[in-house]
């Protein structure tokens, strides 16, 4: 008669077995500290938050021509910062205006005053698919969260600001009460105007497909816009600039060699004007921090 195995005879080599695996095992990855830096950058791969050491930003007082945006914004994000309610914000229009400079000059505003409550995330456009792993993150935290995507727009084929729409307002779970979301475009509705007309010429309702793409930038319930400032306004800019920095020049050769900075880059912004700050800055030999 064949002896019957006792089950416990295997307890120790399954035990061998078991710590074998646990050794081959990836350890679980450790919680990212949103209080050991105040800006970070996600990185899909491998849902990474890599904190900043310096968050590159103008003061907010360097910022002229868009008073009003200023206002609204900082208003919206100190309500957020102290815990109550606020808007997701896209700020839209002509490039180098200071849409992005924006964001990051309010957020070290709003978090002097808070203590540091706030912190700021980037997310990189082609990242948006990974939104819901970075908020599961975030919500895990104790820290009020400003989550930035710069120079946000969907080209035709892609999909992924569906991820977005049900972000921002329209999943099941829904926003997480400490996450907030900025954008920058250089379009209003995020889409471009060949991928609404492609969904009006193929879709069997029209005006149902169009309100599909255009329902994204809905779900902003602040839409700032920003235009093309005009002379007045960017020697504005030149002179801040100027005296911030304490750049020793001539009022009339300064706004005559920023006219024709301007001329040579056939626009008046914000970016150009601070191009030209540092072009003078080098020539005059000085630093600009």
């Amino acid at each position: 008669m064949t002896e019957m195995t006792n089950p416990a005879d295997y307890l120790p080599a399954l035990a061998r077995i078991a710590d074998a695996l646990d050794r081959l095992a990836p350890p679980p990855k450790a919680m990212p500290d949103l209080r050991a830096a105040d800006g970070f950058v996600w990185h899909a791969d491998g849902d990474r938050l890599v904190p900043v050491k310096r968050i590159n930003r103008v003061d907010l007082s360097l910022l002229r021509g868009i008073r009003r945006q200023v206002g609204t914004l900082e208003d919206n994000t100190r309500r957020f910062a102290r815990g109550l309610p606020a808007n997701n914000a896209l700020l839209w229009g002509a490039r180098g205006m200071g849409k992005s400079s924006l964001v990051k000059a309010i957020h070290a505003k709003i978090n002097e005053e808070t203590g540091g409550n706030l912190a700021l995330i980037e997310l990189h456009r082609e990242d948006i698919e990974s939104l819901p792993r970075l908020l599961a993150i975030i919500a895990a935290q104790d820290r009020q969260v400003l989550l930035f995507c710069d120079d946000l727009s969907f080209d035709e084929g892609d999909t992924s600001y569906k991820s977005l729409k049900a972000v921002l307002d329209g999943g099941i779970e829904g926003r997480p009460a400490n996450v907030l979301f900025y954008a920058t475009s250089n379009r209003r509705h995020l889409l471009s105007r060949e991928m609404i007309e492609n969904e009006t010429s193929t879709a069997i309702h029209a005006s149902e497909a169009v309100e599909e793409k255009v329902s994204l930038s809905d779900r902003f319930g602040l839409w700032l816009g920003f235009h093309a400032c005009d002379q007045d306004t960017y020697f504005d800019m030149i002179r801040g600039y100027v005296s911030a920095y304490d750049l020793k020049i001539e009022e009339e050769q300064l706004l005559k060699e920023a006219k024709e900075w301007a001329v040579t880059r056939g626009n008046r912004n914000g970016r150009v004007a601070f191009q030209y700050i540092q072009d003078l800055a080098g020539r005059l030999g000085q630093r600009i921090d």
